[in-house]
């Protein structure tokens, strides 16, 4: 037998079944596969989104004699912005900076108190754990308007009525129910593999949640930032019952002022919204996408 013919490579046997890759570019064709009925809804969806926000901007940059009989939908033809030059010289400023320290302020205590809250309820099986886990799943049917009288009354007692701090607080406390089932629904996609290797290095639980936790919940930490942020950037309520002077005044109640402050000035309101909804939009920007992963439940990973 010559050497020609060890040599010679055996055939391959060939089965039934497809490739990997025959398979992959199968799914890739499928996935690709037009979808006319999600197209049509998508486009649908965006113009109820897309057409209230142009009419609004349209309609802040018409002069104030020509807003009542124009078409919001019909571009003006001769924009102006004095309509947003007459709100930032009322004292829009003020109510911006108020309000951006209100939804520091409150982003700030939900994390700090919500982060190893949700920890514990994930990691310990003791009693008291679960009862705190379980209060605060009861704070989540409990409306804000409920409880307002027995919040002015506290409020009152500690001396902290028409200042920030009572708005801060009460908007705080409502905003970690929701915060803490976030965190928790996030944590649990932690495999236990990890807490266990973290473990055998000997890491502490105050390590763990530093190193392993938190680096792995960013997609729930940006929803609750989210999430927290538009509680106290859109909360009307508080601010109406426990502040009475311009010093604690927030946007949402300057806007609630501008429309007595403006009569029938109705493209200064506008531009007043417009300007409001800048920075938390830019803030969504920042975290869309760890947003929507953490809406997904996969937890940033």
């Amino acid at each position: 037998m010559s050497h020609d013919t060890l040599r010679r490579p055996r055939p391959v046997k060939t089965t039934g079944r497809p490739s990997a890759a025959r398979t992959a570019g199968r799914r890739r064709h499928w996935t690709r596969r037009p979808n006319p009925l999600a197209g049509i809804g998508s486009v649908l969806w965006l113009a109820v989104v897309i057409v209230p926000i142009y009419a609004m901007i349209s309609s802040s940059l018409t002069h104030q004699d020509k807003a009542l009989g124009k078409n919001a939908l019909v571009p003006p033809t001769d924009p102006t912005f004095d309509n947003y030059n007459t709100v930032l010289h009322n004292g829009f400023g003020h109510l911006l900076l108020n309000t951006v320290i209100v939804a520091a302020a409150v982003v700030a205590i939900v994390l700090v108190l919500c982060i190893p809250l949700s920890y514990v309820a994930v990691r310990s099986r003791t009693f008291w754990s679960g009862a705190a886990f379980r209060l605060f799943l009861l704070g989540v049917a409990i409306p804000a308007q409920a409880v307002v009288v027995p919040l002015y009354l506290m409020i009152a007692k500690l001396n902290l009525y028409d200042s920030l701090l009572a708005v801060i607080l009460p908007t705080a406390a409502f905003a970690m129910p929701v915060s803490v089932l976030i965190l928790t629904g996030t944590l649990r996609d932690i495999s236990e593999e990890m807490y266990e290797a973290m473990a055998l290095d000997g890491a502490s639980t105050t390590r763990m949640l530093f190193q392993l936790v938190i680096p792995m919940t960013k997609g729930g930490i940006s929803t609750v930032v989210i999430y927290s942020s538009l509680q106290a950037w859109n909360g009307f309520l508080f601010p109406l019952i426990f502040t009475q002077s311009d010093g604690p005044r927030v946007l949402t109640l300057g806007l609630f002022n501008y429309v007595s402050q403006f009569g029938v000035n109705i493209p200064a309101l506008l531009a007043s919204v417009v300007l409001s909804g800048i920075p938390i939009f830019a803030v969504y920007l920042v975290a869309r996408r760890a947003l929507v992963g953490g809406l997904m439940g996969v937890g940033g990973k």
